[in-house]
C-alpha cells in the first residue's frame, strides 16, 4: 500500500512538473521566412511617440529623448524594475538583434535568449499591434544615437524573480489576439483604438490590477491605486471623463492641459511629451475611441485622512 501511494506521489509530480513546463515554456514567433520588408522610418518615429518608448528608455535626468540607454526605475508591488538599454549599441543596447528577435521581445516579451521578460514591459498591449509596425518601430530605433552602458539587474524578491513563472502569468493574462478593426465604425475611430489599445498601452497604468498583477477586464480604463505606490490613477471612462468633448481630450494630448485650466502632473507629464509629437489626426482618433469608452465604476478610492498631507 505504502509503495503504491509513493508512486501515485511521484507520478503526480512528474505530472504537476510536466504542466508546468508546458504552461511556463516561453512561446515565440518565428518570422523568418516572411516576405522581405521594407521598414517606413516616418511611421517607425510615430510608433515611438505613441509607444512612450521615451518615456522609459531614454537615460534619465538629461533632456534627449533619442538617447535610449534606459536607467528608469519602475517601482511596482512586485520590486523594482529598471528599463533596460534600447539604443542601437551593440553591445549593451540592440543594435545586434534581428528582425525577430525584437517583434518577439515587443510581442510576446521573450529576449533574443529565449527568457521571458517581465511583465513591467506592456507587452500585454503591444500583443495587439501589426508586425509591420513593430519592424518600422525597431528600424527607426537603429537611426538613433548609440548608447554604451549596461542598466543595473532588477530589485525582485522571490519568487517573483523566477522568470520562468512569468510564463503562467502570459497564460493568464495575454490573449495573442491581434487588433481586429470594429466594421460598424469609423476608420478614425478603429485608427484611436488602435493606437490605445497596442502601442499607447493606456490601459496599463490606468486599470486596476488583481493580487497577480494582470488587469481587472471588467475595470478596464477605470482607474486605481498607481502601482508604484504613490497616488491614484484616474478613470478616464465617461465615469470620470464624461463631461469632456472629444476636443477636450485631444487638446489634453496635445498640452497637457484639462478643461479647466489645469495641467497635468506626475507620470503623465512623460506620456503628454511623447503625444504631443502626434499628429492632429492621432490625437483626434484617440480621443473619438476614448469618448465611446462607456462609463466603469473603478475600485473606492481611499478617504483622505484628516490633516494628513
Amino acid at each position: 500500500m505504502l509503495q503504491r501511494t509513493i508512486m501515485a506521489a511521484l507520478l503526480a509530480a512528474v505530472a504537476a512538473a510536466g504542466v508546468y513546463s508546458w504552461l511556463s515554456a516561453p512561446v515565440v514567433a518565428v518570422i523568418g521566412a516572411a516576405p522581405a520588408y521594407k521598414p517606413n522610418l516616418a511611421n517607425g518615429e510615430i510608433i515611438f511617440n505613441a509607444g512612450g518608448c521615451a518615456s522609459c528608455h531614454a537615460v534619465p535626468d538629461q533632456p534627449d529623448r533619442t538617447r535610449l540607454g534606459g536607467g528608469v526605475a519602475i517601482k511596482s508591488p512586485f520590486g523594482t524594475f529598471y528599463a533596460p538599454n534600447i539604443s542601437s549599441d551593440p553591445t549593451d543596447g540592440i543594435g545586434k538583434w534581428t528582425d525577430t528577435d525584437f517583434v518577439n521581445a515587443v510581442m510576446h516579451g521573450v529576449s533574443p535568449g529565449g527568457q521571458h521578460y517581465f511583465p513591467a514591459f506592456p507587452y500585454t498591449s503591444y500583443q495587439h499591434a501589426r508586425r509591420e509596425d513593430v519592424l518600422d518601430l525597431f528600424a527607426y530605433l537603429k537611426t538613433l544615437p548609440a548608447v554604451a552602458g549596461k542598466v543595473r539587474d532588477h530589485d525582485v524578491s522571490f519568487p517573483f524573480n523566477i522568470r520562468r513563472n512569468v510564463g503562467i502569468w502570459k497564460f493568464l493574462f495575454m490573449d495573442g489576439k491581434p487588433f481586429v478593426a470594429d466594421g460598424t465604425k469609423s476608420s478614425q475611430w478603429n485608427r484611436g483604438a488602435y493606437l490605445v489599445n497596442s502601442f499607447g498601452h493606456c490601459a496599463e497604468c490606468h486599470s486596476p490590477r488583481n493580487a497577480l498583477g494582470g488587469i481587472i477586464s471588467g475595470e478596464r480604463f477605470a482607474g486605481g491605486p498607481n502601482p508604484e505606490g504613490e497616488g491614484w490613477v484616474p478613470n478616464i471612462t465617461q465615469k470620470r471623463l464624461g463631461e469632456w468633448s472629444a476636443k477636450d481630450l485631444a487638446y489634453f494630448l496635445r498640452n497637457g492641459e484639462l478643461p479647466d485650466g489645469d495641467s497635468v502632473g506626475g507620470a503623465m507629464t512623460r506620456v503628454i511629451k511623447n503625444t504631443s509629437q502626434l499628429s492632429d489626426e492621432d490625437l483626434a482618433a484617440m480621443a473619438d475611441y476614448l469618448k465611446s469608452l462607456p462609463p466603469v465604476d473603478g475600485p473606492p478610492r481611499p478617504k483622505r485622512k484628516e490633516g494628513g498631507a
